[in-house]
């Protein structure tokens, strides 16, 4: 008798018969069918089985068909009732998601040319990328940036249409990876439906994500549900942002289509946890709506809000006594402060944030969001307009102060991404100067913050600007010739003044160089490294030296063209 419990059990391994054999009214009839089938053949015991339990269910109206074929595997045993599952919901928003996606979303496809920045004069070699898309209302396609990004051409496609459309790209807001995509063709938009935006989903709400992932060439649709909502870093842009994580696959070619929840867009899928399974993030709705209104009210893409400040928790009890914290007070510790913002004129160094606009922070610098849940601070601040003010309330020398400040969008001294423009360079007898980018320490491979050079690596990740328009400028390369022989150990180190004029950027690098009127010039560099030239010999070798390596001009066109 054991073995044939064995046999049974083994029969029905599934998940749906593993749950009906756990209930005693179900497990009774199928006990009793395995009894009286000692001598009878291995299919004719399961066909008993499953007859004598179906009878059981059906007898007491417990059964539940989501087909003619199947059974459904939501039935609940312990309240003997028939629940409006999280499958029942999945599978209809991917029906609706599918109805919704072959009038709107659309497959993108993009030719692009990356700039060489350790040959900054050239381009690295032509690709092809494509992703998805989808029509938005003012005959418009929303995308991802990073599927555009450094572009040349674009082409769309419709669902079912063999014709590729040209798109222009109105607008690309690197730092939430989001692009906005135009069509002339009038041919395009005859059927084509937008879609409307929805809502911030809550957990376990059911979503589709709609795209032209690789593996295929036809539209496809991967349903997940929400796992988690929480501020991301944006791998694109460098940014941290709100985002939504699903246990959907989002794979290459999915960027840029649509999440949709119900009827309405949920996100934007845009990437995926590098390492792990069925992982993606979408890119929520507050974070599209401020990106459309911003190029709506703009014309361009302006970027997200900052306040300018690193903070520091202040989980530690002794911490909060030594800045005379009450226990009734939450707060974070304001650590550095840049001097672009206006936050830098107002907040000072060891100032306690206690509420932004009115809502309180804690100890670990989240705020309260939607049900139980918690978010960073940073999401209310990014959140906010250009130029918009925001009232910060802080704790100084134990007094409290209520200041208002400025949001605006602060770029860093060093710039974390150069999309879409090509990168400057100046070069004087064989030194060629360019302004230190992340894109530049990139050029040193994929594990660049080891094998860059480090002061330079420390400098972009940690140094603030001092003024604006602020560049740091280094001598990049050597190209080889007389007047520079013994200069080439010298590069990959910062400029730091010009005939002892300290310079602010490349311009005015060049500017100082070009109105030198001394018999010398004098290149001050870092680690207190020093070069000078005869200026009337270097300026006579600049021009064979660029013949003999090929370049057509000794400045870039962003700097001749000011």
């Amino acid at each position: 008798m054991a073995s044939l419990v064995r046999m049974a059990r083994n029969l029905f391994s599934s998940s749906f018969y593993s749950h009906l054999l756990k209930d005693r009214a179900v497990a009774q009839p199928a006990t009793k069918a395995i009894q009286n089938a000692v001598s009878q053949p291995l299919s004719v015991v399961r066909n008993n089985i499953t007859q004598q339990i179906k009878s059981k269910l059906r007898s007491e109206k417990q059964l539940f068909f989501t087909s003619s074929a199947s059974l459904f595997k939501g039935y609940n045993f312990r309240n003997r009732r028939l629940p409006v599952t999280k499958a029942r919901e999945a599978y209809a928003t991917q029906n609706t998601a599918v109805e919704l996606a072959l009038n709107s979303v659309v497959k993108v496809f993009t030719v692009s040319c990356s700039p060489n920045y350790l040959l900054p004069w050239q381009n690295k070699s032509q690709r092809e990328t494509m992703g998805s898309g989808f029509v938005i209302l003012g005959r418009k396609i929303l995308t991802n940036a990073h599927v555009v990004a450094d572009h040349t051409f674009v082409l769309v496609r419709k669902h079912g249409c063999p014709t590729k459309y040209r798109a222009e790209v109105k607008a690309v807001g690197h730092e939430c990876d989001l692009a906005i995509l135009t069509i002339e063709s009038e041919e395009f938009w005859d059927g084509m439906n937008p879609l409307e935006l929805g809502d911030v989903p809550f957990l376990q709400d059911a979503v589709a994500v709609v795209g032209y992932p690789q593996g295929g060439d036809n539209i496809s649709v991967t349903k997940g549900v929400v796992s988690r909502v929480e501020p991301t870093q944006y791998v694109h842009g460098a940014s941290q942002l709100m985002a939504i994580q699903i246990d959907a696959a989002i794979n290459p070619g999915n960027s840029g289509g649509p999440a949709i929840m119900s009827n309405k867009v949920a996100g934007v899928a845009f990437q995926n946890l590098s390492g792990a399974e069925n992982i993606g993030y979408i890119i929520p709705v507050p974070v599209i709506k401020h990106f459309i209104s911003g190029v709506e009210e703009n014309g361009k893409y302006i970027g997200f809000c900052s306040l300018g400040l690193s903070c520091q928790t202040t989980e530690n009890v002794h911490l909060r006594n030594h800045f005379s914290m009450r226990p009734d007070k939450t707060g974070v510790i304001v650590s550095k402060i840049n001097p672009l913002s206006d936050a830098y004129k107002i907040l000072k160094k060891d100032d306690i944030i206690l509420s932004f606009d009115g809502v309180l922070l804690a100890n670990d610098g989240t705020v309260p969001f939607r049900n139980r849940e918690r978010i960073t601070f940073d999401h209310l601040v990014s959140m906010k307009k250009p130029n918009e003010k925001a009232i910060v309330r802080v704790l100084r020398d134990g007094q409290e102060h209520e200041f208002s400040i400025i949001l605006q969008p602060i770029q860093p001294l060093v710039p974390v991404h150069q999309f879409d423009k090509l990168p400057s360079y100046y070069i004087f007898a064989g030194l060629v100067f360019v302004p230190l980018t992340q894109p530049y320490l990139h050029e040193y491979g994929e594990d660049w913050y080891n094998t860059s050079p480090r002061r330079l690596c420390e400098r972009a990740l940690r140094e603030l600007p001092k003024k604006a328009n602020q560049q740091l400028v280094i001598l990049s390369q050597v190209l080889m010739d007389d007047i520079n022989a013994g200069y080439e150990r010298l590069a990959e180190l910062q400029v730091l003044k010009v005939n002892g004029t300290e310079i602010d950027n490349l311009k005015h690098l060049r500017q100082l160089v070009q109105s030198c009127n001394a018999e010398f010039l004098r290149i001050d560099l870092d680690d207190e490294r020093v070069i000078v030239l005869n200026y009337e010999m270097a300026k006579c070798a600049t021009s064979s030296i660029l013949k003999r390596h090929r370049i057509p001009s000794s400045v870039s066109i962003d700097l001749d063209t000011e």
